[in-house]
């Protein structure tokens, strides 16, 4: 089983890909919003960059060249020589858009989905769609021929999300009430999605597939966890989430900042997880103890960067260290009101981390 890594290509959200496997014991990965590229570089983040190819190469280029300029050649935000054409395209709303819920696309931000839901009788009658006659998933496969034409290669991975965040997007905050009301449409719904996520991962993953490229693994977003109890998490969002790891030769599962707690023990059950993050209110080295094999990571909030001073983050980051490493140190969504001699700080007090660990 391989591990993973978080992974945050400019202006995306943060992702995850396989490890190199020569990751420093404490590895840092910086995220910065399009908002904040948008301010340095004038990039529009709408319609066009989803779905142009040829426009968003010209942005990413624009955007790695930013970077190195701006933090010293640092490495922030860039995965191979080759620009990543793929990870950002349609934010998190890809699974949504395939079933035909329209998205917003915003300047300088992520594009969101309309609050377009499902009724009960939509619901009901859902079935998966077929990708190979699917309008919005056929456009994207487009634009994934248009960068292997153009790179020899598709580098970059789509956010497929996690099934309760999906269901979210297509049913709204009635999901939540249908899991006391309604558990058979909760679950059916769910299986759907689910069954999407799979399908959509793999033919992808066909595309993609080279002399030197083969990926088998797959992300779980739970952003949403939080919102349900832990039992309904083993009841309803469990089983899938374990469907789609089964399909998979590595997991990685994702919680943003939030207290992973509560699903320590469910998590615990993945046989494949080669990944898991979660936040610094999290038990920290129980997690540690569970999770032993899996590359484990620290979703640190922009919040506290922008907030705390060097000295409360240096010591956070000791915590983290002594806590919770080998590790990832995830900082995604810096926005324009954190100043770049902050960001630096903390690359250069990581790196001296790692210098003494050797």
């Amino acid at each position: 089983m391989e591990q993973l890594v978080s992974y945050i290509a400019p202006s995306a959200p943060a992702t995850r890909r396989p490890a190199v496997g020569d990751e420093p014991d404490v590895r840092l990965e910086i995220g910065f919003t399009p908002r904040w590229y948008r301010n340095k570089l004038g990039i529009d983040f709408g319609e066009k960059w989803h779905n142009n190819p040829e426009y968003r190469k010209q942005t990413v280029l624009a955007m790695r060249q930013e970077l190195k300029k701006r933090f010293h050649n640092r490495d922030v935000g860039i995965q191979s020589e080759k620009p990543d054409l793929l990870t950002g395209l349609y934010g998190a709303c890809t699974i949504a858009a395939i079933y035909e819920i329209p998205i917003i696309y915003s300047q300088n931000n992520w594009p969101t989905c309309a609050s377009k839901y499902l009724s009960d009788s939509e619901v009901d009658s859902l079935n998966p769609p077929d990708l190979m006659d699917n309008y919005f998933f056929q456009k994207l496969l487009e634009q994934v021929k248009w960068i292997h034409e153009d790179q020899g290669e598709i580098i970059g991975f789509i956010n497929w999300q996690g099934v309760l965040n999906n269901a979210c997007r297509l049913r709204g905050e009635q999901i939540f009430v249908d899991m006391f009301i309604n558990p058979e449409r909760v679950m059916h719904l769910l299986d759907c999605v689910s069954t999407t996520m799979i399908e959509g991962v793999k033919t992808l993953y066909m595309h993609q597939k080279g002399e030197n490229s083969e990926y088998k693994f797959v992300t779980i977003s739970n952003c949403l966890v939080n919102m349900i109890s832990p039992e309904q998490y083993r009841d309803f969002i469990m089983p899938f989430d374990l469907k789609i790891s089964k399909v998979f030769g590595t997991v990685g599962i994702h919680n943003c900042a939030w207290n992973a707690n509560p699903y320590m023990e469910y998590y615990s059950k993945f046989s494949n997880l080669g990944y898991i993050d979660m936040g610094i209110d999290s038990d920290l080295k129980k997690a540690k103890e569970f999770f032993s094999n899996a590359r484990r990571a620290l979703m640190y909030t922009p919040m506290d960067l922008y907030s705390k001073s060097t000295n409360e983050i240096e010591d956070d980051i000791k915590y983290i260290v002594n806590s919770f490493s080998p590790c990832d140190i995830i900082i995604a969504d810096i926005d324009e009101d954190i100043p770049d001699s902050k960001v630096c700080h903390v690359i250069d007090y990581v790196e001296k981390i790692n210098f003494r660990v050797k």
